[in-house]
């Protein structure tokens, strides 16, 4: 197991250090869960002792008095500027499940420079799923929704509902078609996980596209020596991500560029 690996399942273990509540069914709502933790890891986890900053903000957005979320997008701010979509690549669980699905021994599928447009559709669920709707619905109905938690997070259906419904019969009475429409977002990344390489993280997240704004700026990640560098372009025919560019804004500083550069160009680490 690679540092990176290491790095991954730690943090995994460290946001969901409630084991407890996978067995009593319930969430931790100690004062720890004030804090957001920097990947997507749901709130509603039995597991989880800290809060997602996707739901946070749509909380904020959403709730019964709106304010400004100055605390999460601050913190938003201070992990990008920090470590940019490098928090994808090591610190977060659902990039790790994705990860392990594409391990499976199964032809694997490359993304057509034409399918990798799609890469922006991140971006337009950020606007929509994340702003748009939860404050639409506040100042129409008073209350907003957290849209993309609600609609489209395969990773809450897989850390909180499948968990919480196995082992509490309350809720699992309760479920119904919006449940039953998660799950099939939820089995269809996962199966696609298994021919593609992160592909919740290239298509659907909106925190990737948040992070990814702060790729060229964070004070962390992938460097390249241009005086080393001898143009062979053997890191992007190997970059799981498909990037463009070493450090692009699909890179999740995962490394992968880094192990095979011939001349030792490529680093990770202080920009």
């Amino acid at each position: 197991m690679d540092k990176r690996s290491v790095v991954q399942w730690l943090s995994t273990l460290l946001y969901n250090a409630n084991l407890p509540g996978f067995v009593q069914g319930r969430i931790y709502r100690g004062p720890l869960k004030s804090l957001c933790v920097p990947g997507l890891n749901c709130y509603s986890c039995p597991g989880a002792v800290g809060a997602c900053p996707l739901g946070s903000l749509q909380s904020s957005l959403s709730g019964v008095i709106l304010h400004f979320p100055f605390y999460v997008l601050g913190l938003l701010l201070i992990f990008g500027v920090l470590f940019g979509r490098a928090i994808c690549g090591w610190a977060c669980p659902f990039g790790l499940v994705q990860e392990l699905l594409y391990k499976l021994p199964t032809p694997k599928i490359k993304l057509t420079p034409a399918v990798q447009r799609f890469t922006l559709l991140k971006y337009l669920i950020t606007v929509l799923f994340l702003i748009v709707l939860p404050l639409g619905y506040y100042y129409v109905d008073g209350i907003g929704i957290p849209a993309f938690c609600k609609f489209i997070c395969p990773a809450g259906t897989l850390e909180a509902a499948l968990p919480l419904a196995s082992v509490n019969t309350g809720i699992r009475s309760s479920l119904g078609a919006l449940f039953s429409w998660k799950l099939v977002v939820l089995l269809v990344v996962l199966a696609a996980s298994i021919f593609i390489y992160r592909p919740f993280c290239r298509f659907l997240c909106p925190l990737g596209a948040i992070y990814s704004l702060f790729n060229k700026l964070s004070a962390y990640g992938i460097k390249v020596d241009m005086e080393k560098c001898i143009g062979c372009d053997k890191c992007l025919h190997h970059c799981p991500m498909q990037c463009q560019k070493v450090g692009d804004r699909e890179c999740i500083d995962c490394g992968a560029c880094a192990k095979v550069c011939p001349t030792k160009a490529i680093s990770l680490g202080k920009k």
